[in-house]
């Protein structure tokens, strides 16, 4: 089995914090991708995902309805949950069960990432590409009689700064 190809970001926000271009190339990214696919990236959603890309991190919906009720009063949960379908169903984001969060993909399309790696104390994230285990993965769920759900599978982890804190404890 060959090694997995690591194109990782990180959630910390003081590890990344987004430039205002990469927020911006983000966006486009998301538009052209959208218009390609014959969909339409509607301003909410691309608030949503604005909000998203800007904190360089994973965030929980109602973290989302609160920046969101900023800058437009009236928002409510349905908003919310109806731009993170649309923005998960694209392949603009990731939701990540460990953690009851969503974060941005932050390379719709120079990677393939089919590993989601969580940190389920702070809430860092890695995406990975490593086809090769995967397609052992869906090799060994046919043999009992699964096949997988999604596209990426997500592996609950903790990650060395949050290891490191709680061992000095």
């Amino acid at each position: 089995m060959s090694s997995p190809t690591h194109h990782s970001h990180d959630s910390h926000a003081h590890e990344h914090t987004p430039s205002p271009s990469e927020v911006k190339q983000g966006l486009a990214d998301a538009v052209a991708l959208c218009e390609s696919r014959g969909t339409r990236l509607t301003p909410i959603r691309a608030q949503v995902l604005e909000l998203m890309l800007k904190s360089g991190r994973s965030l929980k919906a109602y973290e989302l309805l609160e920046q969101m009720q900023v800058v437009h009063p009236n928002s409510k949960p349905a908003t919310i949950y109806r731009a993170l379908d649309f923005l998960a169903e694209q392949g603009l984001i990731h939701r990540l069960d460990a953690i009851n969060g969503w974060t941005a993909c932050q390379h719709i399309h120079s990677h393939h990432h089919d590993l989601l790696i969580v940190c389920t104390v702070c809430g860092m994230f890695k995406e990975l590409s490593a086809p090769h285990i995967s397609q052992e993965l869906r090799e060994l769920l046919a043999t009992v009689g699964f096949s997988p759900n999604a596209p990426e599978t997500e592996i609950r982890a903790t990650c060395d700064t949050c290891r490191q804190q709680s061992s000095d404890k």
